[in-house]
C-alpha cells in the first residue's frame, strides 16, 4: 500500500512568509479557485442544456414517428450481413490502416478489410441497449467487423442510415435482449425491431435538424474539455507560484484572462 511516511511529514519544509503575505496569497487563491469552480460549473451547465435540448427534440420526434407512421422491421427494411463478419484474436491481428470494429466502435487497426461501403453497426454483445446508450453507429469505407456487432445495409429507398441510428439510440431495446450472464441482441430479435418509416423527405428534414443539434452538443463538449484542461493547468500554476513567491499582480492578470 502506498503511504506517506511519518518522517517525511515531520521533516517536510514549509515556506513561511510573513502572516500578511500569507493572507494576501490565500485571498488570491480563494478568489481564483472560486472563479475556476464557477467557470467549470457554467460550462457544464451549457453542455447539459444542449444535451437536454438534443434529447428532448429527438424523443419528441421518435414519439411522433411511432404514432404517425407505418413501421417496418430491421429484418424487412435492410440486408443483414452478419455472415460476412470475422473476428481476429488480438495476437493474430496484423497492424494496418483499416479500422477493426467491435460492439461499440473501433478496437484496433488491421491490415485487411471485409467491407467497403456505408453500413450501420449495432452491438450484438458487449454493448448497452438502453435509451441513449448509442448502440448503433455508422461506418463507411474499408473496414473489418468482428462478431460482436451486427452489420446491416439499409434499403435506402425506404430509410436513411441516420434515421435508423438515431431511432435505435433513442429507444430502449432491452426487451429484445436475451441472456442473463451474457446479455445479447441475437440476430432473430434484431430482425424483429420495429422502425417507423416517414417519407424519405421527412426523414431527411428531421435528420438535418438532429445533426445540427448533435453538432452543437459536440462543440460544447469540446469547449468543456478544453476549459477543464486550461483551468486545471491554471490551478497548478497558481499553486506553484504561491509557494515559490511568484504570485504577483501579473498572476492575477493571468487569472482574469483565463476566466474571461
Amino acid at each position: 500500500h502506498k503511504r506517506v511516511p511519518k518522517e517525511f511529514i515531520e521533516r517536510c519544509p514549509i515556506p513561511l512568509p510573513p502572516i500578511p503575505e500569507q493572507k494576501r496569497i490565500v485571498a488570491i487563491l480563494d478568489e481564483a479557485f472560486a472563479g475556476i469552480a464557477t467557470a467549470v460549473a457554467n460550462t457544464e451547465k451549457n453542455l447539459a442544456n444542449a444535451r437536454e435540448l438534443f434529447e428532448s427534440y429527438l424523443n419528441a420526434v421518435i414519439s411522433l414517428a411511432d404514432e404517425s407512421y407505418e413501421r417496418g422491421t430491421l429484418g424487412n427494411i435492410s440486408d443483414i450481413l452478419d455472415s460476412k463478419r470475422k473476428p481476429i484474436t488480438k495476437r493474430d491481428r496484423v497492424s494496418g490502416p483499416y479500422p477493426y470494429y467491435g460492439a461499440t466502435g473501433v478496437l484496433d487497426y488491421v491490415d485487411g478489410y471485409l467491407f467497403d461501403e456505408p453500413l450501420v453497426l449495432i452491438g450484438e454483445d458487449g454493448a448497452k441497449w438502453g435509451a441513449g446508450e448509442n448502440t448503433a453507429y455508422a461506418v463507411d469505407g474499408k473496414c473489418w467487423v468482428n462478431n460482436h456487432a451486427h452489420v446491416i445495409r439499409p434499403n435506402r429507398d425506404l430509410v436513411l442510415d441516420s434515421w435508423i441510428i438515431y431511432y435505435l439510440n433513442a429507444v430502449d431495446l432491452q426487451k429484445f435482449i436475451s441472456g442473463l450472464t451474457v446479455p445479447k441482441l441475437n440476430q432473430g430479435r434484431l430482425r424483429e425491431i420495429p422502425i417507423p418509416l416517414p417519407p424519405l423527405a421527412e426523414q431527411e428534414r428531421i435528420v438535418a435538424i438532429v445533426d445540427d443539434l448533435y453538432a452543437e452538443v459536440r462543440r460544447l463538449g469540446a469547449i468543456y474539455q478544453h476549459k477543464r484542461s486550461v483551468l486545471a493547468e491554471l490551478k497548478q500554476s497558481l499553486l506553484h507560484k504561491a509557494f515559490s513567491g511568484e504570485l504577483t499582480a501579473a498572476a492575477q492578470d493571468e487569472i482574469e484572462t483565463a476566466l474571461a
